[in-house]
């Protein structure tokens, strides 16, 4: 238990807030590579979004189709996008993905094996949101982007997030040996997820709290 708390107070301190990360420093994107290049990085970059794609994909090791679980997510996460990219922005965006941090990390920390339709139902949910605040990149861009930025972008999204879930599942059950939900080193890996959730919910909560509290 003092490990699981040590990865959990660790993964706390070296996160921080990343909504807003952009890989090309925010030139604007007028290519497919520069679609590319920023799919790649920004579920790289954000760490709320790196810590949960990974923590999808250990949670996903652990159902009957582990392969294809985490293919819920992507699909959702573009259809998350696309909505947003097309003005039907989605409420709550930054606050369900610091949920889906709680939620996801809460479920392995707990040493739970989630069955295949909740784990579809849990990865499609939070994708549509993940998708959402993916979506400001492209979104926010002075006369919006061509398609070849939005294919690139959306291509490269998908694939990057794909790998790191695959990634995450070889280092939780080839590298580290947790062949079960309740191995150790997979609720590990849910401390340092439910870490960084409890983080960016503080960080979040900061604004209202510190106005409460001083009457503004």
């Amino acid at each position: 238990m003092k490990r699981i708390l040590t990865a959990a107070a660790a993964a706390t301190l070296a996160a921080t807030p990343a909504f807003a990360h952009h890989p090309l420093g925010g030139m604007p994107m007028e290519t497919f590579a520069h679609g590319a290049l920023s799919g790649v990085g920004h579920p790289v970059l954000g760490f709320d979004h790196l810590f949960f794609v990974a923590a999808m994909g250990i949670a996903a090791a652990f159902t009957p189709a582990r392969l294809m679980a985490p293919l819920a997510y992507v699909a959702a996460m573009i259809v998350g996008c696309l909505v947003t990219y097309a003005g039907l922005g989605l409420p709550a965006v930054e606050t369900v993905i610091v949920l889906s941090l709680l939620v996801l990390g809460g479920v392995i920390l707990a040493g739970r094996a989630l069955s295949l339709t909740t784990a579809v139902a849990l990865f499609a949910v939070f994708g549509l949101f993940h998708g959402s605040a993916f979506a400001g990149s492209i979104a926010g861009q002075e006369g919006g982007v061509g398609g070849a930025v939005l294919v690139g972008y959306l291509l490269f999204l998908a694939i990057t997030q794909y790998a790191i879930a695959l990634g995450a599942q070889f280092v939780a059950r080839g590298l580290l040996g947790a062949t079960e939900a309740s191995s150790i080193n997979a609720r590990l890996a849910g401390a340092a997820v439910a870490g960084v959730g409890v983080f960016l919910a503080l960080e979040t909560l900061e604004g209202p709290l510190l106005a409460a509290m001083t009457g503004a």
